[in-house]
């Protein structure tokens, strides 16, 4: 029987007491475990307990854990922002901290807000973003959500934004490598702008690689060109959500990068921080920023905005990824893990579709390949399938893909640490917590 909890969070459900964490595995209390398949929830890029950011922050505590922005400036956020300006695209060399995502999407529809107040367009307030797509659970965050059972509950107390589909090529049955694939998603965003009335669009906020809510979801050929020449064409400010595929998982800083597309504003967390303390920024323009300072302030901020002890872990994990070529080892992992994924679509006639970059590759099950229609949601796979593979010793990551109430995909995102032996782990693992569930569900 386990100790009462005066703990709540999403379920009732209890898990083990964590007992220590290094490199790619976690223990329990009792010796059993686990291979963190997934970098928790997409956040330990470096993998845990790394020394030399433990060392760094060591060094921090013995200064100062604390120093309000207000009151003073400090010697880790200015470099941790000199290096994060340093890796973003051209032209966006101004940040802003936060404690996580959420906080940084936030940031970045305010920053957005403010700029057109200050350069007189204050007729702009409306954010288009994606359906499905995930953005954050604060409820501006949440408003520019597309996962009906995360936002739903909340609907009557958010300002609702406008959506339009994901660019879901596969679900779609059209060709990911085509140019009128890409072209023909993004037109939609044009279409979506000039029914809005385009003076009152302010900015359109996309995942260049999809998160939670659309299992690694990599947009077709010409889709992300296309939606920076429309957004440039109606004077509506582009916002890249790399909360998830930013950070080196991809191969680059930013995700992105890999198409050459330079954004208006940048958000990053999760593996930016790689879990050693709460951390994340929203990485602007600076004609964005200096317009905004110009009109008079940003009225907006966090308490732990810039502390010295996170952007000191920041600055180390960031050092890390560089020094120890985890860039291109996520590239080198991600293409096996890729390849081994594809794979399981032999043995497997339940596996649709296997999509990703870098080390961030997900499956998604369906009832029928040719038909794409989803598992019965009455099975439970997304649930069903992680605990199968807890159950094995593997944690992946799973959500529903059509919404949040059909579909199941399974985030597989292991630190980009990651070796051939443990890819190997991983997919023995998978396999037989696959084996188990097609059992249970007669599939």
């Amino acid at each position: 029987m386990d100790a009462p909890t005066r703990l709540f969070y999403g379920t009732r459900r209890r898990r083990p007491k964590l007992a220590r964490a290094d490199g790619a595995y976690i223990w329990d209390v009792d010796g059993r475990r686990w291979l963190d398949g997934s970098s928790g929830a997409m956040v330990c890029n470096i993998g845990h307990s790394n020394p030399r950011v433990l060392d760094a922050m060591r060094a921090q505590m013995d200064i100062a854990t604390f120093g309000y922005r207000l009151h003073f400036e400090t010697e880790p956020s200015e470099r941790l922002a000199d290096r994060l300006a340093q890796a973003a695209p051209n032209g966006l060399g101004r940040v802003f901290f936060t404690s996580g995502g959420s906080e940084a999407v936030e940031s970045a529809l305010k920053l957005a807000r403010s700029h057109a107040l200050a350069t007189g367009q204050g007729q702009r307030w409306k954010v288009i973003s994606r359906f499905p797509a995930y953005h954050g659970c604060t409820l501006g965050a949440l408003a520019v959500t597309g996962y009906a059972p995360m936002t739903a509950p909340y609907a009557p107390m958010m300002a609702q934004m406008p959506k339009i589909p994901a660019p879901r090529a596969w679900l779609d049955g059209l060709a990911l490598d085509d140019p009128a694939t890409g072209h023909h998603y993004a037109d939609i965003l044009e279409a979506q702008i000039l029914q809005e009335g385009p003076e009152t669009v302010l900015a359109f906020i996309v995942e260049p690689v999809g998160g939670a809510s659309t299992g690694a979801l990599v947009p077709p050929a010409g889709y992300m060109a296309r939606i920076r020449e429309i957004c440039d064409r109606h004077g509506v400010l582009l916002i890249h959500d790399e909360v998830i595929s930013g950070g080196g998982r991809l191969g680059r800083w930013f995700a992105g990068d890999h198409w050459g597309v330079v954004p208006d504003m940048i958000t990053i967390s999760k593996g930016f921080g790689s879990g050693y303390m709460p951390l994340g920024a929203l990485i602007a323009k600076d004609s964005i920023a200096e317009a905004v300072m110009d009109h008079g302030s940003y009225p907006h901020g966090f308490t732990y905005a810039g502390n010295p002890l996170a952007c000191a872990a920041g600055l180390a994990v960031m050092e890390v990824i560089e020094d120890d070529g985890l860039m291109p080892n996520a590239l080198a992992m991600g293409a096996q893990l890729a390849a081994r994924l594809c794979a399981l679509m032999q043995r497997y006639g339940f596996i649709g579709d296997v999509r990703g970059m870098g080390l961030l590759q997900a499956f998604e099950l369906v009832s029928d390949r040719d038909t794409r229609a989803p598992l019965s949601p009455a099975l439970n796979a997304y649930d069903t399938l992680v605990e199968a593979a807890y159950d094995e010793g593997l944690i992946i990551y799973a959500r529903r893909s059509r919404g949040g109430h059909s579909g199941d995909h399974f985030i597989v995102a292991p630190p980009m640490i990651v070796s051939e032996s443990q890819i190997d782990e991983i997919m023995e693992k998978l396999t037989r917590a696959l084996d188990r569930f097609a059992q249970g569900a007669g599939l």
